[in-house]
């Protein structure tokens, strides 16, 4: 009965990560599985659901108030979308407990990158080639992962539209129509190979989280410094890879 009480704390979670152009599938998705979810065929394709629906509900908001860069969200998206698949294939033939060490590793850059205090570069100068062939890369890579691991990698695309220089409102916007794609691409894959929903929880899990990124994209759209929210969860993230990896890697 502990799982129908999740949505409240996923309300929350959208919330602030809306705000931070993520979906919030590091947090989705170890939680789901400390509740009892079997990490594979239910966590990772609820929490990639739940993504999709966060950066979804965020992205029609920002693209409202002119927030998305199209230009580099467009080869970050398609190439993401190209290379989820693979990495859920990937999945299936990969034992769980080295999932979860990979999840937990990504978790813990995002979080340590997220507590640093390095600055984007505001004024860098790319030719329209260079951004889209830096969007193709970056996607692939971090496509093939996000289908392994069940998770929109936004903690790592906003970081690479920071140091591209766009500003941190625009970096969060596109970097949840990007997350959104390729989210889209692995969830599918993962819905008609390993995922064995439970149709009552994933649908108040995903009323709930719809509700709270509305009202986080909202209020980021009109105006907020998410830089103090950004350490909060950057804290978070650390906390939640280290549990990860002592509790069931070691």
């Amino acid at each position: 009965m502990t799982i129908y009480f999740t949505p409240i704390m996923f309300l929350f979670i959208s919330f602030v990560f809306s705000i931070l152009g993520m979906g919030g599938g590091q947090l989705y998705i170890p939680i789901l599985f400390w509740l009892g979810m079997n990490f594979k065929t239910q966590a990772i394709p609820l929490g990639m659901l739940l993504n999709i629906a966060t950066t979804l509900s965020a992205s029609i908001i920002y693209a409202k108030n002119k927030l998305i860069n199209w230009k580099m969200a467009l080869p970050f998206g398609l190439a993401m979308v190209i290379f989820a698949p693979i990495g859920t294939w990937a999945n299936i033939g990969i034992p769980t407990k080295p999932i979860i060490f990979i999840f937990a590793l990504f978790t813990l850059g995002a979080g340590i990158l997220m507590l640093s205090e390095w600055k984007p570069q505001k004024n860098v100068n790319m030719s329209l080639k260079f951004k889209i062939i830096l969007g193709i890369i970056s996607g692939s890579i971090l496509g093939f992962f996000t289908g392994l691991l069940g998770r929109g990698a936004g903690n790592f695309v906003v970081p690479i539209l920071f140091i591209i220089g766009l500003f941190p409102k625009i970096a969060v916007a596109t970097s949840s129509f990007v997350v959104t794609l390729s989210g889209t691409s692995g969830f599918i894959s993962h819905l008609f190979t390993t995922a064995k929903p439970n149709w009552p929880v994933w649908i108040f899990c995903l009323i709930s989280v719809i509700i709270g990124s509305q009202l986080g994209s909202r209020f980021m759209a009109k105006k907020l410094d998410s830089k103090s929210i950004g350490k909060i969860f950057g804290i978070i993230s650390v906390i939640v890879a280290i549990i990860l990896i002592c509790k069931n890697v070691f």
